[in-house]
């Protein structure tokens, strides 16, 4: 059930967008220093690590999270196994602004699937509030061109956004049509830990796929170790910590609004860290996506 926004849900909604901003222009820094998918896996295990000491009680024999396994391994294998990895394999071939632009798309998800496996009907403004947020998705992914998009041809990076962007989706509808068990919701740390269970497992098969592929070149220094210290303390942990409770409070749909302020972040970021300048098009996509979002959040 969502609640009235207020300035502490704010601010929970909008910490975890900026560091996801930062998480995207960092994988973009650490590109040819190491694998995605294996990026993915120590930075959740680095993370486990870290929580283990506030949450150790989840992985007791009498913990609830044995009895809502099937719970928690759907969870960790949408947010933490797949997320991020699809996120890092889509910065191989596209830019941190492009990614989040696409991602800022994920509203649009949330109300078809919401529709499609929550039973939660979709309203007319929504709908066409969803249509103009995916003419803005394609914007970015034309460039801005009416050319290239009757001709457009997706970078696999833009395939791994999109996957992303739906799994992400599912995961968010997730939190908030299930209950937790009492032993979980009261902790914060023990409801990421429950989920890191299960997603470390799902993280590290799918990084030994990538590397019986042979893909396993590692270039370890201070910039592979500075990255992995932010994207474990802020996007894995703080990120996912705020963005839980943001949705608890306000809701997957409008949660999801605040999803859109991560290009901005990125942009900003982008140009302090990387060089790279947004063009027009980049502009006009945003403001589609966010004019789709601010018409599918009104209600009748």
């Amino acid at each position: 059930m969502s609640q009235k926004i207020t300035p502490g849900t704010i601010v929970l909604l909008a910490t975890a967008p900026l560091m996801w901003a930062g998480n995207a222009v960092t994988g973009k820094l650490v590109y040819g220093l190491i694998p995605p998918i294996t990026l993915n896996f120590i930075r959740w295990m680095l993370a486990f690590i870290i929580l283990l000491p506030f949450a150790w009680q989840v992985l007791r024999p009498n913990s609830d999270l044995w009895q809502h396994w099937r719970r928690y391994s759907l969870l960790g294998l949408l947010g933490v196994g797949s997320y991020n990895a699809l996120q890092y394999m889509a910065l191989q071939t596209s830019s941190p602004l492009n990614v989040t632009l696409v991602s800022a798309g994920t509203p649009v998800w949330m109300l078809i699937i919401g529709a499609l496996f929550f039973g939660v009907p979709a309203r007319p403004q929504q709908i066409a509030g969803a249509m103009l947020s995916v003419v803005g998705v394609l914007t970015v992914l034309s460039h801005g061109s009416l050319q290239q998009l009757l001709s457009l041809r997706l970078v696999t990076g833009d395939l791994y956004i999109v996957l992303a962007t739906i799994a992400w989706a599912f995961y968010s509808w997730l939190l908030v049509r299930t209950t937790e068990p009492a032993g979980i919701r009261s902790n914060w740390a023990a409801f990421l830990m429950a989920q890191m269970v299960f997603g470390v497992v799902w993280s590290g098969a799918f990084a030994g796929a990538e590397w019986s592929l042979g893909q396993r070149d590692i270039t370890w220094g201070w910039p592979l170790a500075a990255a992995l210290a932010f994207i474990v303390m802020g996007p894995a942990i703080l990120a996912y910590r705020n963005w839980g409770l943001g949705v608890q409070r306000a809701g997957p749909v409008m949660a999801g609004f605040f999803i859109n302020l991560t290009p901005l972040f990125a942009a900003l970021l982008s140009m302090a860290l990387l060089g790279e300048a947004p063009h027009l098009y980049h502009a006009v996509a945003f403001l589609l996506i966010v004019g789709g979002i601010v018409i599918s959040s009104r209600r009748s």
